[in-house]
């Protein structure tokens, strides 16, 4: 009886140390609910996975104004304020000018523009080489991911005249 007991324990122990090592080979990986600011409706997610060659940041958005509407990463992971003011500015750890995601040069947090269809909904996927989910310079963890007002016009420094912030979500 004794040596039943024995092995069933062992092969549980192998089991778990099975679940372990899968979970330890699982991609870093942080999210952030992004709530309404600014009087807005706008709701959605944003997940950031560490991949080869950077994070792939993947966002949905839902309760929008259709258009265009330019997405960035801030500085400080606050979304307290009524309008977001709190999440900082555009995160930059590199002082790049502000440019589009796929310029040579521009803030580590320039994710582009999103398109908001009829319905209030778009996605955005988009790898970045300069962001981590890792600790570090470059990580978004505790960093804050806003969605804007307007379009981003890609060239205005430092913001690109996105206009207010209607969304905002702490990176976790």
């Amino acid at each position: 009886m004794n040596r039943r007991i024995g092995i069933a324990t062992l092969a549980t122990g192998f089991w778990l140390a099975g679940v372990a090592a899968r979970g330890a080979d699982a991609p870093a990986q942080a999210k952030a609910s992004i709530e309404a600011r600014s009087g807005s409706t706008v709701t959605g997610t944003a997940t950031f996975t560490e991949v080869a060659g950077g994070v792939k940041v993947v966002v949905h958005i839902e309760k929008a104004p259709p258009g265009t509407h330019g997405l960035h990463l801030h500085e400080k992971g606050d979304c307290s304020a009524p309008d977001a003011a709190s999440a900082g500015g555009h995160f930059n750890p590199t002082s790049m000018p502000h440019a589009g995601p796929m310029d040579k040069q521009h803030h580590a947090g320039d994710l582009g523009n999103i398109e908001i269809k009829a319905d209030g909904t778009g996605d955005l996927e988009i790898t970045s080489s300069m962001l981590t989910v890792k600790p570090g310079p470059n990580s978004v963890v505790g960093r804050a991911v806003v969605f804007h007002e307007k379009a981003d016009d890609l060239k205005t420094q430092p913001t690109g005249n996105a206009g207010g912030r209607l969304g905002c979500g702490v990176i976790q």
